[in-house]
């Protein structure tokens, strides 16, 4: 049997925490991780279909693994996660040479999945139910349950994780893939999720994201009555040791009074919300299905500076949806410019097969355009992001150390001072000069300078030190 695996990830947070799942069953299952595709028994690729570009790039990886799958027959070749629930049998057409065809509803079987390829060398596939092929309770089922395993090595960082805290969608947006590749919205008992914090607290984890495509739509029942994210974050402020929860990501309409005020009243919830607006257009809002005007989104905001004063708010746009004109596209600007974000996750529209919007509307917004009215925006939002960062200058803020840089990570290897990144507590990226055993820490340093990305620091000095 197999032994050996390595898994690459496309795509969002919730990707990245379903391949730290996928590494921890198998590691419990007697695998071992491999450094690449070649010394691995099994390569695994964790998709994503938001867009195009993320197909397009397993297709290719696919595509190049073809001559290593012919010299080494049984190496087995998986696709799991939101391509392989949304193109099914297609992939095997596309690429004859996988052998694993694994939807994100099913991932807590992929020991015993691969275990049945190896025994059978036959291609196999396992995916959920399409939302209109039963009830929707049995849509549900499909997307199986499973106590995910936590354990450290299966981690990115010792010292912050990410937790489902529910999956699925059932907003619609005609542009989105994920209600068909995601399943229906369901959210995880209350008391299992706090159990699971706990879990990682006592693991050294410091930080915890709550991950939800619409995070604030989490609803369950504890006690006899029915939460919500609110209830979940009061509950979780109290776990010993723990010092920061975020969450993500955040609906507009769902950003309601109680949330802001746990926001601001419990002391471990970071000031950062992520609420995608999308567009400034209620033309496009309307034609994208988004279920609120723009005036709403700039209510949103208002109300969320008066009870958060000083909260980081990010957002998502999508220049070049269909129909959008120059006017359009103004408004957008406009909002942004109104919404100061700290940053804003900016992206041309790209068609997805399956959706209302591909169905419905022509993409008649040319690519030229599409990315002058990107590079335009990303323009207005960059010098936001710079004026927004430079008040940090001169000042000392708490950070969570993450550990060395990218740039400096075989330095660090090596034990001597190396460049560090942390984030203060409204997600700003802060670098710094420190020894790598800082990681994990809660540490104050002094900004020094800034860009629109990056705060730049120094330890803060100790009273009484020159």
């Amino acid at each position: 049997m197999p032994r050996r695996f390595h898994i690459e990830t496309v795509g969002c947070q919730m990707n990245v925490l379903d391949s730290e799942l996928v590494t921890a069953s198998l590691l419990a299952a007697g695998y071992e991780a491999a450094r690449n595709r070649r010394e691995a028994d099994v390569v695994l690729f964790n998709t994503c279909s938001v867009r195009q570009h993320a197909e397009d790039k397993v297709y290719s990886a696919l595509g190049r693994l073809k001559h290593l799958k012919d010299q080494h027959p049984h190496k087995i070749i998986a696709v799991l996660g939101c391509m392989a629930q949304k193109d099914q049998a297609g992939i095997f057409k596309r690429a004859p040479h996988v052998d694993l065809v694994v939807g994100p509803g099913q991932i807590g079987r992929l020991p015993l999945l691969l275990a049945q390829v190896a025994a059978a060398r036959q291609p196999l596939m396992e995916v959920s139910l399409g939302r209109r092929a039963a009830s929707r309770a049995e849509v549900e089922q499909s997307f199986e349950a499973y106590d995910p395993i936590r354990i450290v090595q299966a981690r990115q960082s010792v010292h912050q994780a990410m937790v489902r805290v529910m999956f699925g969608c059932d907003k619609f947006c005609t542009y989105c893939i994920v209600p068909s590749v995601r399943g229906p919205e369901q959210s995880r008992p209350f008391d299992e999720i706090e159990s699971e914090v706990r879990q990682l607290a006592d693991q050294g984890c410091v930080e915890v994201t709550l991950l939800g495509q619409t995070v604030n739509s989490y609803q369950a029942t504890a006690g006899g009555r029915r939460v919500g994210l609110a209830d979940l974050l009061y509950r979780l402020n109290s776990v010993e040791g723990l010092r920061r929860i975020k969450f993500v990501t955040n609906y507009p309409r769902g950003m309601g009074d109680d949330l802001l005020q746990a926001v601001r009243d419990l002391q471990k919830v970071a000031p950062y919300l992520h609420v995608p607006a999308q567009s400034g257009s209620n033309a496009i809002l309307k034609r994208m299905k988004r279920g609120y005007a723009v005036e709403e989104y700039r209510q949103l905001l208002e109300r969320i500076r008066a009870t958060v004063p000083g909260a980081a708010v990010t957002s998502d746009f999508i220049v070049g949806f269909c129909g959008e004109t120059e006017q359009d596209f103004e408004q957008t600007v406009d909002l942004v410019r109104f919404g100061r974000f700290k940053n804003s996750f900016i992206f041309k529209y790209s068609p997805r097969a399956g959706t209302k919007a591909d169905e419905l509307f022509d993409a008649d917004v040319p690519e030229d355009v599409k990315r002058r009215r990107n590079n335009e925006l990303l323009a207005v939002q960059n010098a936001i992001s710079q004026e927004e960062n430079e008040p940090f200058v001169g000042r000392a803020v708490e950070i969570l150390v993450e550990g060395p840089s990218k740039a400096a990570e075989k330095q660090a290897r090596q034990g001597s001072i190396v460049q560090l990144t942390g984030r203060t507590a409204c997600d700003r990226i802060v670098v710094f000069d420190g020894d790598p055993s800082l990681a994990g820490r809660m540490l104050q340093v002094e900004i020094e300078s800034a860009n629109s990305f990056t705060l730049f620091a120094r330890p803060a000095r100790r009273p009484g030190t020159a």
